[in-house]
């Protein structure tokens, strides 16, 4: 006898619902390369770009003045962010953590792809949103899945 303690999953697979595996709707491994990347292991990635773009929009543009460099950061990351994921498929901080953005068919996320996915992600609200295959609104909206190197 279940409960609501158990939440709405527990209760879907007592009826009989598969969920499978993180990406198996997609195609993707169960785990090592080219499998879905844990969230984890986003917020890590994520963490270590901004904190990487403050630094340098704190003592380069904003010459030591913490309020001139946070009117800085959010653009900088866009561009960073943007450039580096349109030319390498991966940030400094995803690199870091062994991850990267590609399509949905394998191959790397086009220029408009990266430009919308990295302006939803400044937007916040979108990369809070996530379906069963832990794939934010941002990614889902431009067809791509961060994937494991």
């Amino acid at each position: 006898m279940g409960s609501w303690i158990d939440g709405p999953k527990a209760a879907a697979e007592k009826m009989g619902a598969d969920f499978g595996y993180r990406g198996e709707r997609l195609g993707l491994p169960k785990e090592g390369p080219g499998s879905i990347a844990g969230p984890g292991r986003r917020i890590g990635a994520l963490f270590v770009d901004g904190w990487l773009v403050a630094l340098i929009a704190y003592g380069l543009i904003g010459k030591g003045s913490p309020a001139e460099a946070n009117l800085w950061t959010s653009p900088l990351y866009f561009v960073v962010a943007a450039v580096l994921l349109a030319t390498t498929g991966t940030t400094v901080g995803k690199r870091l953590f062994g991850l990267r953005v590609i399509r949905l068919d394998g191959g790397r996320a086009t220029i408009p792809q990266v430009l919308l996915r990295t302006l939803l992600l400044c937007l916040v609200v979108p990369p809070l949103v996530w379906d069963r295959d832990a794939r934010g609104l941002h990614d889902k909206a431009v067809g791509t899945v961060e994937v494991r190197i």
